[in-house]
Parts: C-alpha cells; structure tokens; sequence
C-alpha cells in the first residue's frame, strides 16, 4: 500500500496541475491565432504566431493601459489598506482587552455571512450622494477593509502573538502602537503575505461591482475592458482572449515573485503551533 501511494499520488497531482494550467495554456493558443484557425473542423493545438498582432488589436480596440493602471490601482490600494487595517483589528480583536470585544468581533463576523448584492443599492446611493459616480473612489473606498480580512488576521494573530509576550512588551513600556508595530506585525507577516495576495486577486477580477459604478470608456478596469471586448454582435474569441491573456499576466507575475513566502504562510497555518 505504501508503495502504492508514491505512483497514485504523482499521478493525481500531474491531473490537478495539468487541469489547472489547461485553461491558460488554451488561452494562449487562442489567442495566438485568428478566427479562420479557429473554425476549422480540428482546431489547432499548439500556438500560433498572431498574438502580437491581436495584442495591437486589443490596445486599439479599447483602452487596455488604463484598464490596466486602474487595475493596479485599486488592487494596490485595497491590499495595502486590508493588510493594514486587518492586522490591526486583528491584534485589537486577539490580544487587547475591551468592553464589548466578543460581542464587536461576532457583528464583524456576522456581516461576512451577508451576500454582497444586497448592500449594492445602498452602496450605488451613497456613491451617488458623495458624487464618486464613475470615479475610481467608488471602487477603492468600499474595498479598504473586509470582515474576511479582519477574521483571517484575528485567527492569524491567536496563532503566532502569544498574549505572554504581548503582556512582556506592556511590562516593559511598550505602548500599544509599538507592541503592535514591533511585537505582532514581524510575527504576523507570512498571514499577511497570504492575505495581500487573495486580497489582490479579489479586487483584480472583481467585475460586477466595477460594472456598476465606473464609466467604461473613462475609468475602465481589465474585466470592463474585457466585457467591452466580449460585447456586440459578433465576439471575436481570439481578441477577447487576448485581452484575458494580458490581464493575466500581472497576477501570474506577482504570485512569481511572492509563491514562497505564500506556501510558507499556508503552511505555518495549516500546521499550526
């Protein structure tokens, strides 16, 4: 049984790994080629060479670099604020003693549990009364900090800020700010790097909320600038996938740069302490 295991679970590792890389690779090869390749009886398999001429296509059609900057931006933004404001309700929620904490953290909780869609009219209105209508604020603001975050940094900070070393730093004088600053967040950033990560890629393909309040043809993200492809008539495959190819690629480069300090974070939580 044992040796078994060794060959059954590469195999169903190679069948998860080629699952998940299929799509992409299948994005690249549509997008690699032309609409006449593509309606042949037996597609093509393997890319092609119109990529660079269906990426032209794609920054003539729509305005794919500030889909691009305006991406950017608003994931920048609520990562780096998510991060922030939930390691510090985190610690406040884990080790800091207050009237009402339990009670505070089960409404956080509690408003994760709500479907996003109810809260849009509300949201579109006070969007409408601030006057953010097509402004990339009415993306960035509702974005700042989510319950999922603050419950993930809580849980986070439980595991790796024992309360006698918070308890230590009191003693010795540390304020609240400096034990948060100089004891939790060094202990807390693997949970971090993960948190920025998952928020970074909510907010990049987060298409509906975008849909609603931004104007496509001035403050587009990629996924409007996506759906602007993917409109009319006729949906020209290879060009619309184009457009996904290329939105993909800032993901894929930052998940690079940042894959170990991720499956170090996963994995300190997983095994706990």
């Amino acid at each position: 049984m044992r040796r078994a295991r060794g060959p059954l679970a590469s195999a169903a590792l190679l069948g998860v790994l080629v699952a998940s890389l299929f799509p992409l690779y299948w994005s690249v090869v549509v997008a690699s080629h032309d609409n006449a390749a593509l309606s042949r009886r037996v597609p093509p398999l393997l890319p092609g060479a119109e990529l660079p001429a269906n990426a032209r296509e794609v920054f003539g059609a729509v305005d794919f670099w500030a889909a691009l900057g305006n991406s950017a931006a608003v994931a920048g933004i609520a990562t780096a604020s998510n991060v922030l404001l939930s390691t510090m309700a985190g610690f406040a929620f884990a080790r800091l003693r207050f009237r009402g904490r339990d009670k505070l953290f089960a409404v956080v909780v509690t408003s994760a549990m709500v479907p996003a869609q109810l809260g849009v009219v509300p949201l579109f209105e006070l969007v409408g009364d601030f006057g953010w209508y097509g402004e990339l604020t009415a993306v960035v603001v509702p974005g700042l900090v989510s319950a999922f975050s603050v419950f993930w940094m809580r849980q986070a900070c439980r595991e790796s800020v024992p309360a006698e070393l918070v308890d230590a730093a009191r003693v010795d004088g540390c304020s609240v700010a400096r034990t948060y600053w100089h004891v939790a967040l060094p202990a807390l950033r693997p949970h971090a790097v993960v948190l920025g990560m998952l928020t970074f890629l909510a907010s990049w393909n987060d298409f509906f909320w975008p849909l609603v309040v931004l104007d496509p043809h001035r403050t587009p993200t990629v996924q409007i600038a996506l759906s602007t492809l993917a409109g009319g008539y006729y949906t020209d495959h290879p060009l619309v996938l184009t457009g996904a190819v290329l939105g993909t690629l800032p993901v894929v480069l930052l998940f690079a740069l940042t894959a170990k300090r991720i499956v170090a974070g996963l994995g300190r939580g997983a095994v706990g302490r």
